[in-house]
């Protein structure tokens, strides 16, 4: 009996006789802690596309032998405070002072991943959220805040330190009262704005009364839901693309309580610290500054008044062509990481876009524009009058070549909903798939894949064989465009997708770059070769080949004038309706219609480039390359007598 007695008081005590042990600040922190779900490495520590960071302590910075205390002097320079400086030494230090990590934002940021995973191996980088009972003056209600702490920020802006989160908002001021009523409201922090929602809206996923949120990959803004999120910087939103999308991972932080306002040898000291969490750099690379410098910090329900109540995300897939919305998203990565490796040298990026009009100046100037004519269509003309032609024919015919050109649209749209039908889960995007087994997922994906390059062929072709009955009849149409195509439909269709397989062969082996590079070129006129005269697949190949040779330079002038037009003008149209209130559903609808409109333009280009090399070549018959090194060698060599 003695025994049963000491192994009984020996139990550890019940889970409600210890929660009651705890304050109700403890009980309502815990109750409403969050679990975080971030996007996983498929290739750690260096995966920028997946989440290479956690949420941790600021002890993983603050006592660390890599950090340095620096302060801005007078002149401008800076100087080392402290080495290793801990929570005491930052403490009530103003916007002048940096804590400096070990590396470079704008060099090599695997530094930060590296370090990062080692000191997690050592157990000095634990998975915490500080909780933080805010509270407004004259507005009843409380909000509990939960700020996570991220070591480094890999996103378009590049800096050390990162400060993000959310909060869980009461109608009542009291937190045991609060535990009682529940939550009203909650808020996400994302960069320097948020998104709201009522507690009981669909949006928000919940894991019992734990709130389930998402941060995004490298900037760690948060969401509601995994998905790409477009962000145009409207209410503090950022500038760029948010990705919470799988594969992802799902981690439940710590929750520490902090105070308002610590005293001043507390060790949460650091809430006081008025300096940035980072190093020192120009712009948005600048480190960022800790939670009690926020408006959020004393105003809670003043800022979730201010917030906006939707993120705008990346819509399933695409109807035709570049996606605006994915262009943006990549457009805003290129720009901003070329601005990050061209800070130190600000001439750099002020010569690129000087290059470029003096390249488009160079162009206009050394071209003939005038005159033109649309009555003789196989005649040589110089860039400016081709490009006029081109214009002059689409608008005179608009009413055959503009339905040609949105017959694109139902193409793809039926071969995407044929994609999605084999997953044996229409509901279901396809990208939301990916990664999960089973051959009719990678089936599903091809399918819908080809969607495009099997429109824009079809497409091309009739708008050639439209320009092929002007050329021989003066007149066209529509029905006789399609019918002519249906003739011939395996060979323009499969030529097409045969270059496109081959030349994406070609550049997967690396070493056949330079020969995809010549062939993508040469083999531009295949399917006029197919429609013009009647060749077979391989004829064809050969033809275009034989029509380019001695003239390729001139081709890819004129065929990538007319390509880059056709990708660049849709996104670039919509790039600008992003910074509007549109929806990016309608935007990238809109994007859509313009590229399947560009699709004629672009054929009927390359047609009338096709009749021009013709006649160039009838009026001087090109040469290959070691018979015009042949023909300059005489001369070289009278010259030099």
């Amino acid at each position: 009996m003695l025994a049963v007695a000491v192994a009984v008081l020996s139990l550890p005590a019940p889970a409600s006789a210890a929660a009651g042990k705890q304050t109700p600040t403890q009980q309502l922190v815990e109750t409403y802690a969050p679990i975080v779900m971030v996007r996983e490495e498929q290739d750690p520590p260096c995966d920028t596309d997946g989440e290479q960071y956690r949420p941790t302590s600021v002890d993983a910075v603050l006592g660390n032998e890599t950090v340095t205390l620096t302060r801005i002097e007078e002149d401008g320079s800076e100087a080392v405070v402290k080495r290793a400086p801990t929570s005491r030494d930052v403490a009530t230090r103003g916007s002048d002072y940096h804590l400096n990590l070990r590396g470079d934002p704008l060099g090599d940021t695997c530094v930060y991943a590296r370090d990062f995973a080692q000191l997690r191996r050592e157990g000095k980088a634990p998975l915490v959220t500080y909780a933080h009972l805010a509270r407004q003056a004259a507005r009843p209600g409380l909000a509990v805040q939960y700020w996570f702490f991220w070591y480094f920020n890999q996103f378009n802006d590049l800096h050390e330190g990162d400060w993000e989160g959310m909060q869980v908002v009461f109608d009542s001021s009291d937190p045991r009262q609060a535990l009682a009523e529940g939550p009203s409201e909650i808020g996400l922090f994302q960069h320097g704005g948020g998104e709201k929602a009522g507690w009981e809206d669909a949006k928000v996923e919940r894991d019992g009364t734990h709130p389930v949120v998402y941060a995004a990959a490298g900037s760690h803004a948060t969401f509601y839901e995994a998905a790409v999120f477009v962000e145009n910087g409207r209410h503090g939103s950022g500038v760029g693309c948010d990705d919470t999308s799988a594969p992802l991972q799902r981690v439940r932080p710590r929750p520490i309580v902090v105070p308002t306002r610590p005293a001043p040898n507390d060790k949460f000291g650091w809430i006081d610290f008025e300096g940035r969490w980072g190093q020192r750099e120009s712009g948005f690379n600048n480190g960022p500054t800790g939670p009690a410098t926020k408006k959020r910090w004393l105003a809670p329900l003043t800022w979730m008044d201010e917030i906006r109540s939707t993120s705008p995300h990346l819509p399933a897939g695409s109807v035709l062509g570049p996606t605006i919305t994915k262009a943006f998203c990549g457009a805003v990565a290129d720009v901003t990481s070329f601005l990050n490796h061209t800070d130190d040298s600000p001439w750099v990026q002020r010569a690129i876009p000087l290059l470029f009009l003096l390249l488009v100046g160079l162009i206009v100037w050394r071209t003939t524009w005038g005159p033109i004519d649309t009555g003789q269509l196989r005649q040589r003309r110089a860039f400016g009058q081709l490009l006029r032609t081109d214009l002059r024919l689409y608008r005179k015919h608009w009413r055959t070549f503009a339905p040609i050109g949105l017959t694109a649209i139902p193409i793809v749209g039926a071969t995407s909903a044929l994609g999605w039908l084999l997953t044996g889960d229409p509901g279901r995007r396809i990208d939301d798939l990916a990664g999960h087994a089973g051959l009719h997922v990678a089936v599903a994906e091809v399918v819908a894949a080809i969607g495009e390059p099997i429109a824009s062929a079809v497409v091309a072709a009739s708008v050639i064989v439209a320009v092929r009955e002007l050329d021989r009849n003066g007149e066209t149409g529509f029905v006789a465009a399609y019918a002519g195509t249906w003739q011939r439909f395996r060979r323009v269709v499969g030529a097409s997708l045969l270059a496109s397989l081959l030349l994406t062969l070609m550049a997967l082996t690396i070493v056949g770059l330079p020969f995809a590079a010549w062939k993508l070129v040469g083999w531009v006129f295949v399917q006029q070769r197919v429609l013009f005269t009647d060749e077979s697949i391989r004829e064809a190949f050969r033809s275009s080949s034989a029509l380019v040779r001695g003239r390729w330079w001139y081709t890819l002038r004129v065929a990538g004038f007319l390509a880059l037009v056709s990708l660049v003008t849709g996104p670039a149209l919509g790039f600008a309706l992003i910074f509007t209130n549109l929806s990016l559903i309608l935007i990238n609808t809109i994007g859509a219609v313009v590229f399947a409109l560009l699709v004629p333009f672009v054929a009927i280009g390359r047609t009338l480039l096709y009749f021009d090399l013709e006649a160039r070549g009838r009026e001087v018959p090109a040469r290959r390359w070691r018979e015009r090194l042949t023909h300059l060698r005489p001369a070289a060599t009278t010259a030099t007598r």
